[in-house]
């Protein structure tokens, strides 16, 4: 072992964060986990995690289960594709390895949703294998350590090499949530702790007063763009009307109410007209407005103008969705819904024409 890697290693054993997923050496539990880190802050992870195992507990659950039922405990994770690709997964593993997780990095990669970190993390972690991984966090360690210019494949080379050398043979998985607690918690990408860093001395910009400069700073990225959308909460026979997103689109197999994008000239009023026309081939007298939402999704954003509705007549054909239901006000949390669809719940909830 390396004094670099005994230096981390003795960091991480002493003031190792517990999660729950550390409490384990269970695949499916790790491989649980490593889904829901993706493009998501562990603090936000834990509640989520400790839900899903007691609702699922092995992968065979995951594969039984509907498409309600998992997007309900997924529900306020996002980036919803990691759970369909998830269930997709663990029915691979049932029909292909006899319900058995490969424990090999080129097999696991194999399986639905699961990338070379992914299969790094969760060969390393679960199986022991000497599979070193490369996420957001160990660039920005790397690219500190190795003063990197960049992350093009010149440096990634450097950054493989330096792993393929360093990584612990005995103890991987813990050399790799080593680096992950080291960037989550002392190199971050502002205001690194380097006064407390078990690696500083091995820290080439640390020791060349340089800390700041890296990682370089790119250029600042392009401004999303932004949309405005028109939404009806629409009230039948004291029920509400709610569609479900065609499954193969964005939010995918998701529940809302019903709307679309306010085209230019269009008011929020003639937007529902038509999208309900359009989408639902129903007309509805709009009343009151309800709420303004913003949200922001990875690539755009959104203002949501949700507005009371009247059903007032048509057939309910689904033209952009893939089923509809009406439902009582106070069931509408049963089903999954988009994080922006959230925020008009109260303000039905508290409305003076729920009468059931």
């Amino acid at each position: 072992m390396s004094s670099f890697t005994n230096h981390l290693l003795s960091w991480y054993h002493k003031d190792k964060k517990q999660f729950p997923w550390r409490q384990t050496r269970d695949p499916y539990k790790i491989w649980v986990s490593e889904i829901m880190l993706q493009q998501t802050q562990v603090q936000t992870v834990i509640p989520f995690y400790n839900r899903w195992i007691d609702k699922f507990p092995t992968l065979k659950h995951v594969a039984a289960a509907t498409d309600n039922e998992l997007f309900k405990h997924w529900e306020g994770l996002g980036y919803y594709q990691r759970v369909k690709n998830f269930r997709d997964a663990c029915t691979q593993v049932l029909d292909d390895y006899n319900g058995i997780i490969p424990n090999t990095k080129q097999e696991l990669i194999n399986l639905k949703g699961i990338g070379d970190y992914t299969g790094s993390a969760i060969a390393s972690i679960a199986f022991n294998h000497p599979n070193y991984v490369i996420d957001g966090n160990v660039k920005r360690i790397m690219s500190r350590l190795l003063c990197l210019p960049n992350f093009l494949s010149k440096s990634i080379n450097k950054i493989d090499k330096f792993l393929s050398i360093h990584i612990s043979i005995q103890s991987p998985g813990d050399f790799n949530q080593a680096l992950m607690d080291l960037g989550r918690y002392i190199c971050t990408p502002k205001t690194p702790k380097c006064a407390i860093c078990p690696i500083s001395e091995y820290c080439h910009a640390y020791l060349n007063d340089k800390i700041d400069k890296y990682p370089v700073k790119l250029n600042r990225k392009k401004e999303l763009p932004h949309y405005n959308i028109g939404v009806g909460v629409i009230w039948h026979n004291d029920k509400i009307l709610i569609t479900k997103r065609k499954k193969n689109g964005l939010l995918g197999g998701l529940w809302e109410f019903p709307g679309g994008k306010i085209e230019n000239g269009e008011t929020h009023q003639d937007c529902i007209n038509r999208e309900m026309k359009e989408e639902l081939n129903i007309i509805v007298d709009i009343s009151d407005f309800l709420i303004k939402v913003n949200h922001k999704y990875s690539h755009f954003g959104i203002t949501l103008y949700a507005y009371t509705c009247y059903y007032k007549s048509g057939n309910i054909k689904c033209n952009a969705a893939d089923d509809f239901k009406w439902v009582y006000p106070n069931n509408i949390e049963d089903y999954p819904f988009p994080k922006a669809n959230h925020h008009i719940f109260p303000h039905i909830l508290n409305s003076k024409l729920i009468s059931c």
